[in-house]
């Protein structure tokens, strides 16, 4: 049996769930989020613990069950407290700003500015014009924003410029005067 499909789901104060067949709705302080299971999974919902049982034992079950557990409980967590991802933006005259609450402007030393439009559910902060917080319910469309924003400007191995996380860390490498000389 898998280990993190057996767990139950702990929902918290606030968060209400809903079981509608296949269907299962979140309603937090945080939003709303509804996902449907894939077919032959039962959710039970007993006062405030949601847990997931696999139609049978075969290989296609057991993948889906752990997963099916850790969405649910991602959802549970999203609408409750919700998700924050941070970015941080190095390079010189690299710098970001939040205008009109949903569009964010960055200048990455292309010959333009870039201007990102966010998806709703996700808000963005920026502090010091190079930490980029975004905030949401929803955990995968959270990490499919902050990757879209990383793309625009990936982080290069010889200065560290462009946009990572702010736990990554960036393997440098050794420019071509540090190489050594061969003489000749």
């Amino acid at each position: 049996m898998s280990r993190i499909g057996k767990l139950p789901v702990q929902l918290d104060k606030g968060v209400k769930a809903t079981v509608n067949g296949r269907l299962v709705r979140f309603e937090g302080p945080r939003g709303k989020l509804e996902m449907e299971v894939p077919a032959g999974f039962d959710i039970e919902l007993q006062d405030s613990v949601l847990s997931v049982k696999r139609p049978g034992d075969g290989s296609q079950d057991r993948a889906l069950h752990g997963l099916t557990r850790k969405l649910l409980a991602n959802m549970a967590q999203g609408v409750g407290k919700g998700f924050s991802r941070t970015l941080e933006i190095n390079g010189v005259g690299y710098r970001a700003e939040v205008r009109g609450g949903n569009t964010i402007y960055l200048t990455l030393g292309y010959s333009h500015p870039i201007v990102y439009q966010l998806p709703p559910g996700v808000t963005a902060r920026v502090e010091r014009q190079v930490l980029v917080t975004l905030e949401g319910a929803d955990r995968q469309l959270l990490g499919m924003v902050a990757a879209q924003l990383r793309e625009l400007r990936p982080p290069e191995p010889y200065k560290g410029k462009g946009i990572k996380y702010a736990e990554e860390k960036i393997r440098r490498k050794a420019g071509k005067a540090a190489a050594g000389s061969s003489g000749g």
